[in-house]
């Protein structure tokens, strides 16, 4: 495995860690573990970044002129890149209200 299909899946794995991340980060802010949560928020987002970095090479090949295949498993990497960065933004929110509730 190389090329495309390489980057594709670190997407999937990197995001998928911070999607994780960002999830037991509203688990920790419902018990009332405050800290627990921002550090899990902060864990998410290196995770993000990594896959972030990855899309941005697709990016970087498409416009030096190397053709991209639009793959299933490149729009699955797109679309799990997506919802990760929806679960921060939920995630924060969960955390702000719980904390308010608190």
């Amino acid at each position: 495995m190389q090329g495309i299909e390489l980057i594709s899946f670190e997407i999937i794995s990197s995001v998928g860690m911070a999607r994780s991340c960002f999830i037991e980060a509203m688990r920790k802010a419902r018990e009332g573990l405050f800290e627990d949560a921002q550090s899990l928020i902060k864990e998410g987002e290196g995770y993000f970044i990594e896959g972030h970095r990855a899309h941005t090479r697709l990016i970087q090949l498409e416009a030096t002129g190397e053709p991209l295949v639009l793959t299933i498993l490149l729009t699955h990497a797109q679309d799990q890149l997506m919802s990760a960065e929806g679960f921060k933004i939920i995630a924060e929110e969960f955390i702000h209200t719980y904390q308010k509730m608190n």
